[in-house]
Formats: structure tokens, sequence, C-alpha cells
């Protein structure tokens, strides 16, 4: 019965070793993912082509999956992750077509055969007196899963003859990129300027240059194949690129002997091109799709906050409902619980039937409507769980400013340097607070705690920031600072006038002073060292 659908199951591994050059002998370990690879039959069939044990040591479910998420993070500049060596592939061949004036037809070249790896770019010259048109197509349309193989045409723009008449030199860049697209990335126009004063070379160099190019027509145009190397390029392609310019070197050196050369000067200037891609979207088929996407990202943002607000209201019934009879309920009187209840199952009722598919403003003004009643019973839990934190807080500051005035008093060194006026009024502000606290404590006693309290926490907050606002200044001033008496005065007074010398005349004072100047006198080397000492 499954012969026939059995028998497909070799085909493609022939064909996988055949597009990879490997013999069975060169496959160290097959893993087998996919659903399919469950069948005993489909993994006797690959096991006998191999020749080997299959390994299943991946999820078959979920190997390719995870492979595709792995190569999304490496291509994506937004996640880092672990370095894998993996070189893409072109899945299938490139070519390129053009028009060739020297066989009044067209020309083409295979530019990326299939596993060419991916991303790479190659640089083709083209000799050409005008613009050209470059047609990109796929080379084995009967290995594509749709029917047309074209995949855009690239005009190059402004393309002009050199000075004296000749062909000018047009390289053309083409690339795959890390995605498998195909484009021209770039043109330029090689300018060639020769100097006057020099000879003309001669035919035969001309002829010499163009037989080391890759010759696609007889006359016009030759073509030249350089590959450009780019991180994908593997070690084969590379070592083929030498070897082509090591032998353009040996042609080039078996010509006969030419004449001395002129001066040559090249300048480069880049070719606009024109892209024409067959299954590009036309500019305003694009511009309707982008504003019909922003319309239903509108669309769906207005439906993500409308069941935000149905969800908040079905929240808050289960929330407060649980609550009532909880920690809530000490805070409620038995009256206004019960309507509260009712409220909220009449709520809970009407979600489920007439409220299943409402505006978000009528379910923001259902909300409205509950909180209403219940934020009035949370914000007395919330200040029951408070009150007694801020209380002691605030009885803390007081015991704390009453100890500097006891120490004050008891003239203790710590503050002695206060002002007794700044010291009386540190103590009066205690002592209105502290008043203050009692009152509000013995009020808040005797009220229910079904009603609102007497005083809140912002009333203690307030009544701790006025507090530490007086009297921490006062508290914390620094000590001033004694200055010690200075060394150099007494020194100065030591080093005075000794043995009499100063009772000399102001005659006998003025010679000594001269001849101190010219000559340093022993008692003036000395006391440098005296003031060291």
């Amino acid at each position: 019965m499954c012969d026939d659908l059995l028998a497909r199951v070799e085909p493609p591994l022939r064909s996988v070793l055949e597009q990879a050059k490997l013999k069975k002998e060169d496959i160290y370990a097959v893993e087998i993912v996919g659903g399919a690879t469950r069948i005993p039959a489909v993994k006797e069939k690959i096991s006998k082509f191999f020749g080997k044990e299959l390994s299943t040591t991946l999820n078959a479910d979920e190997a390719v999956t995870r492979g595709c998420a792995l190569q999304c993070a490496i291509l994506s500049p937004a996640f880092k992750v672990r370095e894998f060596s993996i070189t893409d592939v072109v899945a299938y061949p490139i070519s390129l077509r053009w028009n060739s004036p020297a066989e009044e037809g067209s020309s083409d070249c295979e530019v990326f055969p299939k596993n060419h790896a991916a991303p790479f770019s190659k640089v083709l010259t083209f000799y050409r007196k005008e613009p050209f048109t470059l047609e990109a197509y796929y080379s084995s349309p009967q290995d594509l899963p749709y029917p047309d193989p074209a995949i855009a045409q690239f005009s190059v723009q402004k393309v002009t003859p050199q000075s004296d008449g000749s062909s000018s030199k047009v390289k053309v860049k083409v690339r795959v990129n890390v995605h498998g697209i195909f484009s021209v990335s770039s043109a330029s126009l090689v300018e060639v300027h020769k100097s006057e004063e020099n000879e003309e070379p001669m035919e035969t160099d001309q002829n010499a240059k163009e037989e080391e190019k890759m010759q696609v027509d007889q006359e016009e145009p030759h073509v030249e194949e350089q590959q450009q190397q780019t991180p994908a390029e593997n070690k084969a392609e590379s070592e083929e690129m030498e070897t082509s310019q090591a032998g353009s070197k040996d042609k080039k050196t078996d010509q006969p002997p030419q004449a001395k050369k002129a001066k040559v000067k090249t300048s480069t200037v880049d070719l606009p091109i024109e892209n024409q891609l067959l299954w590009q979207i036309d500019r305003e088929m694009l511009n309707l799709y982008i504003e019909n996407e922003g319309k239903m990202i509108m669309q769906d943002k207005l439906e993500k906050e409308r069941n935000d607000a149905k969800n908040a209201v079905e929240e808050y019934v289960y929330e407060m409902r649980d609550k009532l009879g909880g920690e809530y309920e000490k805070f409620v009187s038995e009256d206004d619980r019960n309507s509260f209840t009712l409220k909220l199952e009449d709520t809970e009722n009407w979600l489920y039937e007439d409220g299943e598919d409402q505006p978000k403003q009528v379910y923001v003004d259902k909300l409205t409507e509950l909180k209403n009643l219940g934020q009035p019973i949370k914000t007395r839990f919330q200040e029951s769980e408070e009150r007694p934190k801020l209380f002691e807080e605030l009885g803390k500051q007081i015991q704390q400013y009453m100890k500097v005035i006891s120490s004050f008093k008891n003239k203790e060194d710590q503050y002695d340097h206060l002002d007794a006026a700044d010291v009386a009024k540190v103590e009066k502000s205690t002592n209105e607070a502290m008043e203050w606290m009692n009152t509000r404590l013995n009020l808040q006693n005797k009220q229910s705690l079904t009603v609102d309290p007497v005083v809140k926490t912002k009333e203690i907050e307030a009544k701790i920031k006025e507090l530490t606002s007086i009297c921490s200044p006062i508290v914390s001033k620094p000590k001033p600072k004694v200055e010690p008496p200075k060394e150099e005065q007494k020194n100065t007074e030591q080093n005075g006038p000794v043995d009499g010398q100063g009772d000399l005349d102001p005659g006998s004072r003025a010679t000594e002073q001269g001849a101190d100047t010219a000559v340093p006198s022993d008692t003036d080397k000395k006391l440098p060292e005296m003031d060291i000492d």
C-alpha cells in the first residue's frame, strides 16, 4: 500500500549528497527531525540508505522551530547569542541577461549558482558607450514554487564614452544579502585621463588588456568577474580567485615588447541605478496598505482598551466581594455591606449578559459607580493600617527632643552651646505636638471603625514635618570651633632682644641693620632652626 510513498524518501537524500558533493562515507552522524520520522518504515529507509544508526537526540517537533528562532536571533541586532559558524546558501541559481551589441541579441551569465554562499558580493565589469539594462532571473524555473522566474530589471544610467570615443569601463556590483535578496547595489564608471607629454599606447596593449577579461561577446562587451570577499565567502572560492589572477599575470608577461606607455590617471564616478522590481507593489497601493494597517492597529488598540476596561470591572467585583467578608469586614456596617454585596452581584450578572459587548465608556462608568461605594471602605482600612505607625514615629520625635531639652537644662557639655531662647522654642513646639497627639489619639479611640477617622495620615505626616523643621536645625547646631593659640607669635616673643641688645640707640641700630643686610649674623642664621624646633 505505501511502497510508492516510501519510495519518495531516497531521492531527496541522493540530491542532498550530490549538491553537497559528499559521499555516504563522509557522513559522521544522521539526526532525524519532523513528525514523519517517527514512522518505523521511514526510519528504516533512511538508516538503510546511509548504513548508519539514526540519532534522535532532538525533539522531532520543535527542532526546526528552535533552529529558525536561533537563526533569527543571530541575524537580529536586538539579541546577543553565542557565536555559531553558519553559512547560508542561495536556494535557486541567479543569472543576469543584457543586450549585446556585438551579437545583436542578448547575452547572459549565471552570477550565483545554486548553493552559493550568502551573503556574497561580486563585481562585474562591462565596456559600454551608453546606458544599459541588466535583467535578473532565476536560471532553473522548474525548481521554483511559482511559474515566473523573473526577479527585476536594473538600468544603469548616465554611461558616456571616453574622451577618445572608446567604450567606458563600468563596474557593477551585485549582491545577495543576508536575507537572500538579490540586488544591484552600486555601479561606477572609470574615467581614463591620459597626459599629452608621453606617447600613446599601442593597440596591442589594449588587446592584451581585454584578453585578461572573461570574454562574453566576441567584440563588445567584455565582462570581467571579480569576486569580492565577504564574511560568508569560503576558502575554495578565494583560492579560485587567486588562481585566475595569477593566470592573467602570466598572460601579460607573454605579450611582445610594447612602446612606452603614456601616463594614465583614472577617476571613478558613481552612476545612478533605476530598479524595476517585478514583484514590488506600486507606491499608491503600498500607501493604501499602510493606511489600512494603521487603521487596523488603531482598531486593535481601541479593542484592547475596551477589554481592559471590562476586565477592570470584573476584577474589582471579585476583589471587593472577597474583602468585604475578610479584611474590610470591620470597616463597613452590616447594612452597607449587604447593599454593596448585592450591587456587586448585579454587576457580575450584567457583565455576562447585557454587558458582554459594551463600549469602553460604559465599563468606565460602571467601575466609577462601584468605586464610589467601595473606596470609603478601602480608605478606612488603609488609614487604620498606617495611622499607628505614624503616631509611633511622632512619639519618637517628641521623646528625642525632650531628651535634648533635659540635657540642656542639666548643663551637659554636648548642648551647652545652644541658645536658651532657641531651646525654649523647641520645648514649646514639642509640648504642643504632644498635646495634639494625645488629643487625637483619645478622639480616634472613641470613634467607630465603620465611620471616617477623626485624624488622617496626611495630618500626622504634616505634624511630623512641622516639628522636624522647627526643632531639627536648633538641636543639630554644631559647637563653635575654638582656635588654638598660634605658636609663631610665641616663638617671635622668645626670639626678642637678648643681653641688652634692645638698649641700642637708633644710630647703632641703623648701622647694625645695614650690616645685617650685607652679611647675615650668626643669630639670624640660627633663627630658622629655632622656628623648626
